[in-house]
């Protein structure tokens, strides 16, 4: 049988998952195989070290490096605040003393007799791991993290930007082709991860932040319209990053595309209930999707999120190429023969049926699986 491998999206209702939540660099984990955690739930912490200042005493006393260190009123590792007197001159017989003042609240790390620099540390940044979603605790990696394992409904997005954010799922549109209204966008969505349909111009996304949402998931946005809400040009590496308030994830893709009916049906079944997303999104090696996560109570048969990505007679992809750019097809037929495409290459294609019936032959390269199991 003919089998074709593509990236693809991960769409279900009943997945294992497991999430290994890991600290930057060592510290302290929290808690304990087997422990019930909750999404905002602190499991491991550290501390970043802070950030060095230098200053040159010698300059602003006016003496030679040498001297430096007999200037000192305090000394290495002591803590000092920032606008301190930290040295002070001999001056000429007693007279005519100049000083100088730490440049930062933190403590001395070096004193240079060679240089006549002095150099500060601010205080260590502390570093926090949460849970991300609620489940149980299924493996610890000491000084580093831990995996946490839960049950429930998985969808990933084309694109999001924005990090991990958690809180209840609230619809705001009827139907997945219906576009967000900015007025239905209001202080009861504060705290909430938003469910639009088609398309979210800059204003709702604006209205959600400022609102206080702590997230939207929608099935397409303009380019500009979302570099507007984002202050910036969107990134061609990997996004998560973005200091926007509010995480926002695209479904289907750039333009007001319907949100894919099985999407919208799972978010919609899950209404009220506590979900977790996260906007990173990574496009080239290492591929990482954006993803919104309802935990729920364990089924039986559950899929697992790490599954093969082959494309079978059956299977349902996203054309990702115009004519048919954003529209869900099922694969109807997987020939082995190459053929002769528009620009005159000869491909591996693949026939399928959209969702309007219409039968269209494809190149493979151009749609992404979704993966329903």
């Amino acid at each position: 049988m003919a089998h074709a491998y593509t990236p693809g999206l991960r769409v279900t209702e009943s997945a294992l998952l497991r999430k290994r939540r890991l600290l930057p660099l060592e510290g302290e984990v929290h808690v304990a195989v087997g422990d019930a955690v909750s999404a905002e739930q602190v499991i491991a912490a550290t501390a970043l070290p802070g950030n060095i200042h230098s200053l040159n005493v010698a300059h602003r006393l006016g003496i030679e490096p040498s001297e430096v260190p007999d200037s000192m009123l305090k000394g290495e590792r002591d803590r000092v605040e920032a606008d301190e007197v930290i040295a002070r001159s001999a001056g000429l017989l007693g007279l005519f003393k100049s000083s100088c003042v730490a440049p930062v609240t933190g403590t001395i790390e070096s004193v240079s007799s060679v240089t006549g620099e002095v150099f500060f540390r601010e205080p260590p940044i502390p570093v926090e791991v949460t849970a991300y979603v609620d489940g149980t605790v299924v493996e610890l990696l000491p000084g580093e993290g831990a995996v946490v394992e839960c049950h429930g409904a998985f969808v990933q997005g084309i694109l999001g930007i924005g990090g991990e954010a958690h809180g209840p799922l609230r619809v705001l549109v009827e139907q997945p082709g219906q576009p967000l209204r900015v007025e239905t966008v209001d202080e009861a969505c504060r705290g909430a991860v938003l469910v639009g349909g088609s398309h979210a111009d800059a204003a709702c996304m604006e209205r959600a932040a400022e609102v206080g949402a702590a997230g939207l998931v929608v099935g397409g946005v303009d380019q500009a319209d979302l570099e507007q809400f984002m202050g910036e040009p969107l990134g061609v590496a990997i996004t998560g990053q973005e200091d926007v308030g509010t995480t926002v994830i695209i479904t289907e893709g750039f333009g007001v595309l319907d949100m894919a009916e099985r999407t919208f049906a799972i978010l919609k079944e899950r209404e009220g209930k506590k979900a977790s997303m996260n906007g990173a999104t990574q496009i080239r090696a290492g591929v990482i999707r954006p993803e919104v996560i309802v935990p729920e109570e364990a089924k039986e048969a559950l899929a697992t999120a790490d599954v093969s990505s082959g494309i079978d007679v059956g299977s349902v992809v996203r054309i990702i190429r115009e004519p048919h750019f954003g529209r869900l097809a099922t694969v109807s037929a997987l020939p082995e023969q190459l053929r002769k495409i528009e620009t005159e290459a000869s491909v591996r294609v693949l026939e399928a049926e959209l969702e309007s019936g219409e039968r269209v032959c494809l190149p493979r390269a151009n749609v992404e699986l979704i993966q329903t199991g």
